[in-house]
């Protein structure tokens, strides 16, 4: 059983055979598929799989905080199922790449009293930008 799978039963979340083809879709390390690659990878296990499953069953995903909806620089949106590991991410801005990343002190230290301007900071997300090997070879 997946990570993901696991984390949802835990919702009392009812795991038909569709939505199991989609969380496991999501399973595995620097996963960022917009909703059309779930659905183009979910349909290659289950070919009856129908659009609006896939964009409901990652609305709930989303709606239940076990995968965090990324919307980046007017680009289609993104699905991350690594909701429960606080992370931040690297994305290349040629080919629109993204990774996540794991930064080793806490980036709400980095942030200075006077720039919080009274505000309680509970998270943060950053976003590194760059070229991948990739797009710096291009």
């Amino acid at each position: 059983m997946s990570d993901l799978v696991t984390r949802l039963r835990r919702h009392n979340w009812r795991i038909t055979p569709q939505r199991r083809v989609i969380a496991e879709t999501l399973e595995g390390s620097h996963v960022h598929f917009t909703a059309e690659q779930i659905l183009e990878r979910a349909c290659a296990r289950m070919p009856e799989l129908s659009r609006a499953t896939v964009y409901n069953t990652l609305n709930e995903m989303v709606a239940l905080g076990e995968v965090l909806e990324l919307a980046l620089d007017g680009r289609s949106k993104r699905y991350d199922p690594n909701a429960d590991h606080e992370h931040h991410h690297l994305i290349c801005d040629g080919c629109g790449l993204m990774k996540d990343v794991h930064t080793v002190a806490d980036p709400v230290e980095w942030l200075p009293g006077d720039e919080r301007h009274g505000f309680t900071v509970a998270r943060s997300s950053i976003t590194f930008r760059g070229l991948c090997p990739d797009c710096q070879g291009a």
